[in-house]
């Protein structure tokens, strides 16, 4: 998940590939934390890993409730597992979600420059998802 003027890093060894998601897995944990849920265990063969730009996890909390969490080259986000069927569903909402947060931000009339960053980011990583929403080649063994 690059924009078209950056080259993409060069392919992770096995040994990186397995750190990156550790510590995916560590950074939405704690996101969840910050949140107030409390996870109790994580569906993996459900969750998707695309090391180094995203994971979505599968997130099954101590108060019974289920939660995708998206964690990577992004903001840490997370839903409710209503919000969709699937990791690569959980995509799409995301893309969605971010989508709508910028524009709130926009029509909110932000002007620091922080705010304006943050917006940036949240429209280039939710075209970034859709894009991978869409891939077929991505999904083909899903």
């Amino acid at each position: 998940m690059t924009s078209n003027n950056q080259q993409l890093p060069e392919e992770l060894t096995e040994a990186q590939a397995s750190e990156w998601v550790r510590t995916q897995f560590q950074k939405a944990n704690l996101h969840l934390a910050e949140k107030g849920v409390l996870m109790d265990n994580v569906a993996v063969q459900e969750s998707r890993y695309l090391p180094p730009y995203v994971a979505v996890w599968k997130i099954n909390a101590l108060d019974r409730k289920s939660y995708w969490v998206i964690s990577g080259d992004l903001p840490t986000d997370y839903i409710e597992i209503g919000g969709a069927a699937n990791a690569r569903e959980a995509l799409r909402a995301f893309s969605f979600r971010w989508q709508m947060k910028a524009q709130q931000l926009m029509d909110a009339g932000v002007n620091e420059q922080t705010a304006a960053d943050y917006i940036k980011l949240l429209i280039s990583r939710a075209h970034s998802l859709y894009d991978l929403f869409e891939s077929e080649k991505l999904w083909a063994n899903t």
